[in-house]
């Protein structure tokens, strides 16, 4: 099952998190190596980056899966 991977603030640190889990799956010192390690594991999950800024507000998402929208262009 692929779970949509958040990258949370954690106190002073970054937390790696899927999507209903109750424990973080990595906890980092830097945003971009939290965003690094769910980008992978989204990829290899085929499902969503969803990455939070320091005051938990979604700052930016990118998809790896299936996308259901039809875009031309």
């Amino acid at each position: 099952m692929s779970k949509n991977q958040h990258v949370l603030p954690n106190g002073s640190k970054w937390a790696v998190k899927g999507a209903g889990n109750s424990k973080n799956t990595r906890i980092t010192d830097t945003q971009k190596e939290a965003i690094d390690i769910a980008r992978q594991i989204a990829k290899n999950q085929q499902s969503e980056l969803v990455v939070h800024g320091k005051n938990g507000s979604i700052r930016e998402k990118d998809s790896f899966g299936n996308d259901p929208r039809k875009i031309k262009g």
